[in-house]
């Protein structure tokens, strides 16, 4: 079967391997959409996986072909499959927190993941997709979720003002999920024209950009000075970090998203903001809970079949996975457009 493997860091091959052998307890999935995560362009252009030559991704759909033992799954059923393999033993996975599992397994890092034809998955990690949900929006499930286990953290209420930085697909899916859960106005901030003008098309009351002017004082012209109830950083750049503190209102809490692989050094006005205003600021890691994988999963997945959470306009490259190597490459280069783009092996 073909597949996206690397090698090492800066080393991305599509290369025919063998179809997996299902151990007792799990199914093969034949892949029928694969995204590619913010987190995977670092890991194959930069950093590399935990072991040479790993098959790449995590957020996929698919269609089940085959089976070892009889139970709930069966041939041609269609699934989403949710990237976290947790231990189950730990104190974490113990009290339903799975996110923050001490000793997991994660498609298309520790183990091989969905950039491929076929793809071997344990049962207890199988959702079984709405006839609502397309296997491309299903793909696109897990930034979804990470979306909304974000929000939660943030506890939006409905009526709240709501800042989101940076219009990836989970940026995306906060400023939707926002409007649906009552937010009164929604700003969105970023650098790029064609993802603010998209955030605007799914619900974005207001877009900034921010190589265009301040996000800071915009937003608190747009809120006459009060700044957010809750703002979200999804981008993990230091600048939007700063950004996002300083746009908090009193009392308002700060979620931060993105992973940024850098030093964050907050500046005087970022601190004054957080002592002056009493900020609760709060990380979100991933997007799992109990019952496994969680809440945020099958409310993603309802949002999508009730069509109230859109995953066409986010999709800005549909491509088979020869050309996996060659778009990891373009990644890397400043000018280059692109939001959700997903494999369709």
């Amino acid at each position: 079967m073909k597949s996206l493997l690397l090698y090492e860091a800066g080393d991305l091959r599509c290369e025919e391997i063998e179809i997996p052998k299902i151990m007792p307890g799990s199914v093969l999935v034949k892949v029928k959409a694969v995204g590619v995560c913010g987190s995977d362009i670092p890991r194959v252009n930069i950093y590399g996986a935990y072991q040479p030559r790993t098959v790449m991704g995590h957020e996929f759909s698919g269609e089940i072909v085959e089976v070892n033992e009889a139970g709930a799954w069966k041939k041609g059923d269609r699934v989403v499959v949710p990237p976290l393999i947790p231990c189950g033993e730990c104190h974490w996975c113990q009290s339903g927190n799975y996110s923050l599992c001490e000793n997991y397994d994660y498609f298309g890092s520790r183990r091989n993941g969905a950039m491929a034809e076929y793809v071997d998955v344990p049962i207890t990690n199988l959702l079984a997709l709405p006839d609502g949900v397309s296997y491309e929006a299903a793909a696109m499930v897990d930034p979804a979720a990470n979306a909304i286990h974000a929000i939660w953290n943030g506890t939006l209420q409905a009526g709240d003002t709501v800042a989101v930085y940076g219009c990836g697909p989970i940026g995306m899916f906060a400023i939707q999920f926002a409007k649906i859960l009552g937010a009164k106005s929604i700003i969105a901030v970023d650098l790029k024209k064609e993802k603010l003008d998209v955030a605007q098309e799914i619900g974005a009351d207001y877009v900034i950009n921010c190589l265009e002017s301040d996000p800071v004082k915009e937003i608190n012209q747009i809120t006459n000075g009060n700044g957010v109830n809750l703002v979200l950083e999804t981008s993990g750049s230091p600048i939007a970090q700063n950004q996002c503190v300083c746009s908090a209102g009193k009392l308002g809490k700060a979620v931060f998203v993105g992973i940024s692989h850098r030093n964050l050094e907050l500046t005087k006005e970022a601190v004054n903001n957080i002592l002056r205003r009493e900020l609760i600021i709060k990380g979100s890691w991933n997007s799992f809970s109990n019952p496994f994988p969680g809440k945020e999963w099958t409310y993603s997945l309802q949002m999508m079949d009730e069509g109230k959470l859109k995953t066409d306009p986010l999709v800005s490259h549909r491509l088979p996975l020869e050309e996996g190597p060659a778009i990891f490459k373009k990644f890397s280069e400043k000018d280059f457009f692109f939001n959700k783009v997903l494999f369709l092996p």
